[in-house]
């Protein structure tokens, strides 16, 4: 499967400096180079399998094993094969919005209710573990939500503007990260949360990407603006922008572009998820799956 696709170097996204005092600028692409110059673009890998029909799809997540899960517009939750035949659904006793999905565990499957501010646990089959109302035990309204490894669960107190650990287990906060201090005077607008290869990513659409590390401590910020999810694939970040699929690696710091399929109104595309094998595109109409070459 080649993704490859104008490939550029970008300079460093470390820092040490806290992120209220940096210039928001350390990892930005460099232009493009002009459509006449260099060599023709690759032609992008998308091979469309199947559509699923799936009005208004919500929040989605991806798996280790590749499984997809998607929440509908009656806010229950749809699994689906990689090759996106359905699976399994789990429909809730009492209605929520989902905001968020997180099912990289396999074992334990993450549904946030934003409105009702609750943490539904599912296993594999989407069967109910147990469900958490964290007004019990957050003082703060919370705006995002995601499961790590070792089943604690992360969460953004935008109230208090802390970033949390929960400990479903024991029911109480382990973990404490105010984020005052790196925010300074900007105003933020969060977005989505997400642990990955012992990093924390919190998505802050107005100034970029905090970076923190698997016990919360603050490690730099990734400028990439304007963003309300991001995905990871192997050693790399993605994001959707300007009609095309953004790739940055999270080591080498480079960046390349993979255009969306041919003849698809990148307006109609409300967000991108990315496999080993398969790519997934959501519309308004439902979720078109490809397979990548």
């Amino acid at each position: 499967m080649n993704l490859a696709h104008a490939q550029v170097t970008v300079p460093s996204a470390a820092s040490t400096a806290p992120a209220s005092q940096q210039v928001v600028s350390p990892v930005t692409p460099a232009p493009a180079p002009p459509l006449d110059s260099g060599p023709a673009p690759t032609a992008a890998p998308w091979k469309l399998l199947r559509d699923i029909k799936l009005p208004n799809p919500g929040a989605a997540s991806l798996d280790r094993r590749g499984a997809l899960y998607v929440a509908d517009a009656d806010n229950n939750l749809r699994q689906y094969g990689p090759e996106g035949l359905p699976l399994n659904t789990y429909a809730p006793t009492q209605p929520g919005h989902v905001a968020q999905v997180e099912a990289w565990n396999v074992t334990t499957t993450l549904v946030f209710n934003d409105d009702r501010q609750q943490l539904i646990l599912l296993d594999r089959f989407l069967a109910l573990i147990g469900e958490v109302r964290l007004a019990d035990y957050v003082d703060g309204t919370i705006r995002a939500a995601t499961l790590a490894p070792d089943n604690r669960i992360w969460l953004l107190d935008e109230s208090n503007l802390v970033l949390r650990a929960f400990d479903p287990n024991a029911l109480r906060m382990v973990q404490n990260t105010p984020l005052d201090l790196l925010i300074g005077r900007s105003r933020p607008d969060f977005r989505f949360l997400r642990q990955y290869q012992n990093n924390i990513y919190l998505v802050d659409r107005s100034t970029g990407i905090y970076v923190f590390d698997n016990l919360g401590n603050y490690k730099k910020k990734l400028p990439f603006t304007g963003l309300s999810f991001i995905g990871f694939r192997g050693d790399e970040l993605y994001y959707l922008d300007a009609g095309a699929l953004h790739f940055f690696h999270l080591y080498n710091l480079t960046e390349r572009r993979v255009p969306l399929p041919a003849g698809l109104d990148p307006a109609a595309v409300r967000q991108v998820l990315v496999g080993e094998t398969y790519g997934y595109i959501f519309t308004a109409a439902g979720v078109a799956v490809y397979q990548l070459q």
